[in-house]
């Protein structure tokens, strides 16, 4: 196993850790006095220095990075770990700055993978260019989501039209004006086998009978930063039945298409998100006088400090090796690791930032450090894209049925096959 990133991957830190420490560090204060004048306070993406920071991104090549093909960079899952790590340090701009920003990524995966010429001409091609947002709308109050089979929106075929009716909440980014287009996961026949009843369409935010009903907070944050999340309402909201994305009772199938790129995505920048914590608790500890000596001399702080080494340590080559089965055996193939990264990020980074804010004190707690933020941000992923029970039942349930075959293979209940070979 190579632990060195191959030659590419090299330029492309090095150029996007000198635009961070050059451009998008110096611009979060600017960025945040920006967004406070603000006319429209959800349209963060309208702020001059981020138009500033995307102009400098594109003349560097570092430009819809997180996407394969000739559509975007053309990079790996590999390749595009350690950089989406990098633009974790500055969550509410690096990936904005670069396009990578959720929930786009994931809407212009679908759209390039499933959606007709027509739906990539008329709303992947903005997207690429960073001209509009978008925004995905899956999770329902009125049901578990957590089962994505359970989806109860209603999309109904009427002549050329189809007819949408229900409540979704926590839409990511739809408080934004500037999400023009929303990916809709609904019920388009109850009747069929579980996984072949949603599907998913695509509805312009103009559309007649779609209510923005009101903003979600997260721990009292609003996210406006994000573009908030939104509660809405589909009353009657009529769409042509071209606005359909792949077949009828495809919806479930490109919903874990979509969700297994994401779960990583996001790992990897809240490794970002941990490295910098790390950075503020060694700083705050050394600067800090507590009973006649710095923080940093106290036995509990330096074990905090290298527990969070070791943890992140640990995480960051999980994720990697997740990213590389994905490059090499499929989503599918990494189906394991993938629901490992989504359980154990949110939990590591938990932990560190924890830490962090302990050290910091009352002051960790404020808006004067990013700590807090972070910490909703990072409780929250632990609900996004799955919660942790749901992935370690799946995973639990993989080890049970990978133990019953060995045993079948080997008329033996006391085989052992090291968990090693599994992907050789």
């Amino acid at each position: 196993m190579h632990f060195a990133f191959d030659r590419r991957t090299e330029m492309l830190r090095e150029n996007l850790q000198d635009l961070m420490w050059s451009h998008i560090h110096p611009a979060e204060p600017v960025f945040e006095q920006q967004l406070g004048v603000l006319e429209e306070r959800w349209a963060w993406d309208s702020v001059p220095v981020l138009d500033e920071l995307r102009a400098e991104a594109r003349r560097r090549g570092l430009w819809n990075l997180f996407l394969p093909g000739e559509e975007g960079a053309g990079l790996t899952n590999l390749q595009y770990a350690p950089l989406a790590e990098i633009t974790g340090r500055s969550p509410e701009l690096a990936p904005a700055a670069l396009n990578c920003a959720a929930p786009d990524t994931g809407n212009m995966e679908v759209l390039s993978m499933f959606g007709t010429e027509a739906q990539r001409k008329e709303w992947l091609e903005p997207l690429l260019a960073g001209e509009i947002r978008s925004a995905f709308a899956m999770t329902e109050p009125d049901v578990a989501s957590s089962d994505a089979t359970n989806i109860a929106t209603s999309i109904v075929r009427d002549g050329d039209d189809y007819v949408i009716n229900g409540r979704k909440w926590w839409i990511t980014g739809a408080m934004n004006p500037n999400a023009r287009v929303f990916i809709v996961m609904g019920r388009t026949d109850p009747e069929a086998e579980r996984h072949r009843r949603q599907s998913m369409i695509l509805v312009p935010r103009d559309t007649p009978g779609l209510e923005i009903r009101r903003s979600m907070e997260v721990f009292g944050y609003d996210d406006h930063d994000h573009g908030g999340h939104a509660e809405m309402v589909f009353h009657d909201v009529r769409v042509p039945a071209a606005n359909l994305i792949g077949r009828e009772g495809d919806g479930f199938a490109i919903a874990q298409a979509r969700l297994g790129p994401g779960r990583i995505h996001h790992c990897m920048r809240f490794i970002g998100v941990a490295e910098r914590a790390i950075e503020l608790m060694c700083a705050r500890a050394e600067e800090r006088v507590a009973f006649g000596k710095p923080l940093a001399r106290q036995g509990v702080i330096r074990d905090w400090i290298a527990e969070s080494r070791v943890r992140i340590e640990q995480l960051r080559l999980l994720v990697l090796k997740t990213a590389w089965l994905m490059d090499t055996v499929g989503n599918k193939g990494a189906h394991t690791e993938i629901q490992a990264i989504k359980i154990a990020t949110p939990r590591t980074v938990q932990w560190i930032l924890d830490k962090a804010i302990q050290i910091h004190g009352a002051a960790g707690l404020s808006q004067d450090f990013p700590l807090a933020r972070a910490y909703a941000g990072i409780r929250s992923l632990r609900f996004a894209d799955g919660p942790d029970e749901v992935h370690k039942n799946a995973l639990a349930r993989a080890e049970l049925g990978r133990r019953a075959t060995r045993e079948a293979g080997s008329g033996s209940a006391h085989s052992f096959t090291p968990a090693a070979r599994r992907h050789q």
